[in-house]
């Protein structure tokens, strides 16, 4: 555990403070917009979160590049609002990072 780990920055807290379970059938609006991104399980949801609020480039492109992170496909959506899995997100304007919880 990094030091960063044990003591979150105050965005950190901030972006937890606002992550919320949310059903998909509130999540279609952004969905239509193109502003929903999907974020893949393995991932600290709130920390993808951060380093978008924080333009950190270098680890965006990197969970882009490996398909961790991606703009909401039409089959994902049409499976969520299918399957209605649990799901959580959080805003960072203009996006909204969902992801499904097991």
């Amino acid at each position: 555990m990094t030091t960063e780990d044990a003591n979150p920055s105050p965005l950190y807290a901030k972006l937890l403070g606002e992550t919320a379970k949310i059903d998909w059938q509130d999540l279609e609006r952004f969905f239509a917009q193109g502003k929903l991104l999907r974020v893949a399980r393995d991932l600290d949801l709130v920390s993808v979160a951060e380093a978008i609020a924080n333009d950190d480039g270098t680890a965006v492109t990197q969970w882009l590049s490996a398909g961790l992170v991606e703009r909401m496909q039409a089959e994902t959506a049409a499976d969520f609002a299918a399957r209605k899995p649990e799901l959580w997100a959080v805003v960072v304007s203009p996006w909204v990072c969902v992801q499904e919880r097991a």
